[in-house]
């Protein structure tokens, strides 16, 4: 009799043990999600998010084949897994992707779609290595006309003159709906994690941190190249993170440092990536009203790149300070490096607009680049560095050294005898300023330039100088 007790006892005793065994995953399955690329799964896949957030945190499986789903919003503690193999596709209506967020960019559009957000959550993470796909080719003006008679619907616009400030300067002043949702934004956030997923066709921006803190990118691959605007990681205002063992492959800029608010971006490592972009690598601007300071790159990859390796530029009030730029290779490329302070002066968000600006304490070395062919080039002939503040504003300090560029020549006797525009308020671009009359470094308003061990080779003959400095205080 008492053995039987004793046995009841321990029975009672592991039931009630597993049932209080906390959980600590959720199967979007299990909440209605159907992979079969045809159901939209929005609903689900939320519920699942939800429940997960709601029983204190845990991760929230996404695995089979293909999940279609409009946005999704993840809540605090809750990890996204994708598990290999598996797709999670955006839809195609484009009512499945409520506003969240507004806010009108430089070029004057309206934004705050997403596939993926999270808004002021903590402790999130995406993780898996599965797919997340925008279907960005699908959010062309064409195709989006062709989706809503398809599908027999209107679009819904939302009114978004309320965030449009007055006095608010924005590219062509022309204000506009773009209807192209980022694939994740994650806006205002603590603590932000994505490990190992592979990021696929946003209709814009592919990553955005918007004002968060405390974020880590490590080992993602994306490849964005189905529409227009598709950045691969933008950091805006954002602080405390590191990018690390990233593949990119973007049809616009590859890591970007963004200020679209007052507010800075700081304290952020960038290493061990490998990037090619068909505009810039990595860019410090254009939209900078708050400031870029102690941020690291290293160690990195840059290939195939059009439109630029590195670019720093502050031209909307931004202070730039304590950037090292460090180790990087880059092969196939337009422009190693770029740098301009500028007096455009754009503003963002209802905020007030800003002083100029100012660049100072850059640090850039152990730099190997090759330039492209002259005939793949888009500023013809091109050089190697550009390096530009106003008349009235000049760039801080520059040190600059063990660079060796490999470049294609090309100048004339007539290209030496460039005078290049001054254009303070123009969009800072090197291809809007012009070719320069030198091959190797052109440099202008620099307060302090430092330059130690620099090489540079032609492929052919170059009738221009190899540095020209104008208005520049120079140390070797």
């Amino acid at each position: 009799m008492r053995k039987n007790i004793l046995k009841i006892g321990a029975l009672m005793l592991l039931l009630v043990s597993i049932s209080c065994k906390k959980q600590t995953e959720w199967n979007v399955k299990d909440y209605g999600a159907v992979d079969d690329n045809k159901t939209i799964n929005t609903k689900a896949i939320q519920k699942a998010i939800d429940a997960c957030n709601e029983a204190g945190g845990g991760t929230v499986i996404v695995s089979g084949q293909t999940f279609i789903s409009g946005t999704l919003l993840l809540k605090d503690n809750v990890t996204l897994k994708v598990t290999e193999n598996t797709v999670l596709l955006g839809s195609v209506n484009p009512n499945d992707y409520p506003v969240v967020d507004p806010f009108i960019d430089a070029t004057g559009q309206f934004r705050g779609q997403c596939f993926i957000g999270a808004i002021d959550v903590e402790n999130v993470a995406i993780t898996g290595k599965g797919t997340i796909n925008g279907q960005g080719e699908m959010f062309t003006p064409k195709n989006v006309k062709k989706t809503i008679k398809e599908l027999g619907i209107e679009i819904k616009i939302p009114d978004f003159k309320k965030i449009i400030s007055e006095g608010n300067k924005y590219v062509n002043n022309n204000i506009r709906y773009s209807n192209r949702p980022f694939l994740i934004r994650m806006v205002r956030a603590k603590n932000v994690k994505l490990k190992d997923i592979h990021l696929r066709q946003p209709a814009a921006w592919t990553l955005h941190f918007y004002q968060c803190k405390g974020f880590e990118v490590d080992g993602i691959d994306i490849h964005s190249h189905a529409n227009r605007n598709n950045d691969a990681i933008d950091i805006d205002s954002s602080v405390e993170g590191i990018i690390k063992n990233c593949t990119i492959d973007s049809g616009d800029d590859a890591i970007c440092f963004k200020a679209t608010s007052p507010k800075p971006s700081a304290n952020v490592l960038v290493e061990n990536c490998k990037l090619k972009s068909h505009w810039g690598a990595i860019k410090f601007g254009t939209e900078s009203m708050g400031d870029f300071k102690d941020i690291t790159i290293k160690d990195c990859f840059i290939h195939d790149t059009k439109g630029g390796g590195i670019k720093v530029l502050s031209v909307d009030g931004a202070n730039i300070n304590n950037i090292v730029i460090d180790n990087i290779e880059m092969e196939n490329v337009e422009m190693p490096i770029f740098v301009r302070l500028g007096e455009r002066g754009l503003t963002y968000r209802g905020a007030p607009k800003k002083p100029v600006g100012s660049i100072n304490n850059v640090t850039i070395s152990n730099i190997k680049a090759t330039v492209r062919d002259l005939k793949d080039c888009r500023l013809k002939p091109t050089s190697g560095f550009f390096f530009t503040g106003t008349p009235n504003h000049k760039i801080g300090q520059i040190k600059f050294e063990n660079i060796y560029v490999t470049l294609p020549g090309g100048g004339t006797e007539e290209d030496a005898k460039i005078v290049v525009p001054e254009n303070e308020t123009q969009y800072p671009e090197f291809t809007k300023l012009g070719a320069v009359p030198a091959y190797g470094i052109y440099a202008r308003h620099i307060e302090a330039l430092e330059t130690k061990n620099i090489t540079f080779n032609l492929k052919a003959e170059d009738k221009r100088e190899e540095t020209v400095f104008i208005d520049v205080n120079q140390t070797k």
